[in-house]
């Protein structure tokens, strides 16, 4: 059976990573003023950021539509026998819902609800590709990919809490007392949302540090085979303090990716974080 593994722009993906794991992916629309960008193709974390400075108040995506997922899954199908498709958690988005839906209108299609977003979904997607690889049908990768879903350990460090703020998820005092004593907090995703995990205090590149030990301290099970640094922006010591953490731990594989317009729009700049399934002592494939 030949499967097309799928997922959506938010997946944050390099093109190469998604060429070498042979991945498809409906982008996600992000609405600057009155343009339309098409995510992951036409729109950078720059034009993003000179927008907020420039407008004051956040880009705008629009969830995919259930009339839009049926052509693309029908779109697979001609070259696929199946379609295991991998969403942004349903708690973020309705799109989830939307894939769902269309995905019951056609014969093999089946949908997985990540729970997570940006390379936490990767992750899945790429288990999920091994998984069709090694010849199992795609109801069986629904389910083994799904069964993983809640090892998923996705977090980020923010530097500042402005855009947290423009978008209603903290308050002018929370902002002000946050940038005054240089908080940054880690944004962890929990049963499929995003909330506030711990609290760091100053230098961003040595906060990295105590995030990435931090974490691996708690999600202390990881599969080793994939890790990534997924970040907005950052210094090269950021990426080099995450890298090493990983690396330290035993990661076989480090990759490297720019985050889109998902976790740009809701985090802003200098925002980087690593992520991992945390099940090491499973034998998931």
């Amino acid at each position: 059976m030949k499967i097309a593994i799928s997922t959506e722009s938010v997946v944050d993906l390099t093109p190469e990573l998604k060429e070498k794991y042979d991945i498809s992916v409906i982008p996600y629309t992000v609405i600057l003023g009155d343009k339309e960008y098409t995510d992951g193709v036409d729109i950078t974390p720059q034009q993003i950021f000179e927008f907020v400075d420039k407008n004051k108040v956040l880009p705008k995506t629009t969830a995919i539509n259930e009339f839009a997922y049926k052509e693309y899954f029908e779109k697979l199908l001609k070259d696929y026998d199946a379609v295991v498709h991998i969403c942004l958690s349903s708690k973020i988005t309705s799109a989830c819902g939307n894939a769902i839906s269309a995905s019951k209108q056609l014969e093999n299609v089946f949908v997985v609800d990540s729970l997570s977003l940006s390379t936490g979904i990767a992750l899945l997607a790429i288990y999920a590709r091994e998984l069709a690889n090694k010849g199992f049908e795609a109801e069986d990768v629904y389910k083994k990919v799904s069964e993983r879903v809640p090892n998923v350990q996705a977090s980020f460090v923010i530097k500042k809490l402005d855009y947290l703020h423009k978008g209603g998820r903290c308050s002018s005092i929370a902002l002000l007392g946050a940038n005054l004593m240089q908080i940054r907090p880690q944004i962890i995703l929990k049963q499929g949302a995003m909330g506030v995990h711990k609290k760091y205090l100053g230098n961003m590149n040595k906060v990295i540090s105590k995030y990435c030990k931090d974490t691996l301290d708690e999600f202390n099970n990881p599969d080793l085979s994939i890790g990534f640094v997924t970040y907005t922006t950052a210094t090269p010591e950021m990426i080099d303090a995450a890298k090493t953490a990983l690396k330290e731990r035993g990661f076989k594989n480090i990759y490297e990716t720019t985050a889109g317009a998902t976790i740009t729009s809701h985090c802003g700049e200098n925002t980087l974080g690593i992520l991992y399934i945390n099940d090491g002592d499973k034998t998931n494939k």
